[in-house]
């Protein structure tokens, strides 16, 4: 008998070619109105004990191509714990070709391009967060498909922190990292959460762009617009996800900001920082330096060898949200960026880089945050 396979739910993203007993054909949608695609989340059903064979083709024009090389699906058959397949690529196979292989020991099994995180489980971390003592919640604007853009607010000091996830909604670690951060941040008995609090106003946005998170995409929103491309001139017609962050920050000013993201390519955690702003001074850069070095300390999963090239001089790129931060507010601004594939240098053969790995990293940064405000 044949399998079955579906994504009609919740950030799905597959379209059937063929099936032919466990075996199947598959591509991948393209986010709405663009180019873009990476990302798939599919269930397959009537599998137990059949090894599945599934071949998702045309990869070579996807957004990262590189991103395949050494990659391996990740998978589920209770949606809570998620491990890795065995997973290869060949370029040369029907446009470049990624195919899975699976035994579930159950009837159903979910695949994903990373760990998922949905708009329910969003809702739920939004709700658990904003019941906290101490914490206020603040819906700073909609989507362009009418979600809210939800921020939680806390801590009595005066240094205006923010940090921000998600901006491209196929990067769903970021939203992990999101919850380990809220999880710390909301506890009375964390002692970083309480020095962070004491020093600080933080403002936490734990999904930029929910319209795409839900429809399966990327990189984009509903539009097919990329957020982190917009920062210098959001619109409320392209990206009013954007505008109304950008519009709160004007209102609170940032010191300190984290923009949290997902790498398909290089297999390690780095920052990406606003080297060549056109306001630059060794100062500022100095200061985004010392955190680098925190948190290199501090976290073995983080490290400063692998990372993007530097712009140089005058060349930053003022659309995105980490050099528009970083000249419109003077504010140590950065990227960081978790791997889809695993963390090389400290590899774990079962999960790779998980939703695990990106909670106990968030709490590592906000450690290493204290140490940057003590400095």
């Amino acid at each position: 008998m044949n399998i079955h396979i579906d994504a009609a739910f919740d950030s799905g993203n597959i379209e059937v070619l063929e099936i032919s007993g466990s075996g199947a054909r598959l591509r991948i949608r393209h986010d709405n109105e663009s180019e873009f695609y990476q990302w798939f989340h599919f269930r397959v059903a009537g599998a137990a004990g059949q090894e599945l064979e599934l071949k998702i083709g045309d990869l070579n024009g996807s957004a990262y191509p590189l991103g395949w090389r050494g990659y391996r699906a990740c998978v589920s058959e209770d949606r809570s714990y998620w491990a890795r397949a065995e997973t290869s690529f060949d370029k040369n196979e029907d446009g470049g070709t990624l195919t899975i292989r699976h035994t579930p020991d159950s009837d159903i099994a979910w695949f994903a391009y990373f760990a998922p995180y949905s708009l329910e489980r969003h809702h739920d971390l939004i709700a658990e967060a904003a019941a906290s003592e101490g914490v206020a919640y603040r819906c700073l604007g909609h989507s362009l498909d009418g979600r809210p853009i939800d921020c939680l607010e806390m801590g009595e000091g005066s240094i205006p922190v923010w940090l921000i996830a998600r901006q491209h909604p196929g990067e769903s670690m970021a939203e992990w990292w999101m919850e380990g951060a809220l999880e710390a941040l909301c506890d009375p008995a964390d002692p970083v959460a309480r020095l962070l609090r004491q020093k600080c106003r933080l403002h936490v946005v734990p999904n930029c762009n929910p319209d795409g998170s839900i429809r399966g995409h990327l990189r984009t929103n509903a539009a097919g617009v990329n957020l982190n491309r917009e920062w210098h001139e959001p619109s409320a017609e392209r990206s009013p996800e954007v505008l109304a962050l950008r519009n709160a920050m004007d209102e609170t000013g940032v010191r300190f900001v984290m923009d949290v993201h997902g790498d398909e390519a290089i297999p390690a955690n780095f920052l990406a920082g606003f080297e060549g702003i056109p306001s630059w001074s060794d100062e500022l850069g100095a200061q985004y330096q010392r955190y680098r070095s925190i948190l290199e300390r501090r976290s073995p999963d983080f490290q400063t060898a692998k990372g993007y090239p530097i712009a140089g001089a005058g060349k930053a790129n003022l659309s995105m949200s980490t050099n528009q931060l970083a000249e419109r507010f003077g504010a140590c601004a950065m990227t960081l960026e978790m791997p889809f594939k695993d963390n090389d240098d400290l590899p774990d053969p079962e999960q790779g880089w998980s939703p695990e790995r990106s909670k106990l990293l968030a709490r590592d940064c906000l450690a290493s945050l204290v140490e940057w405000l003590e400095g």
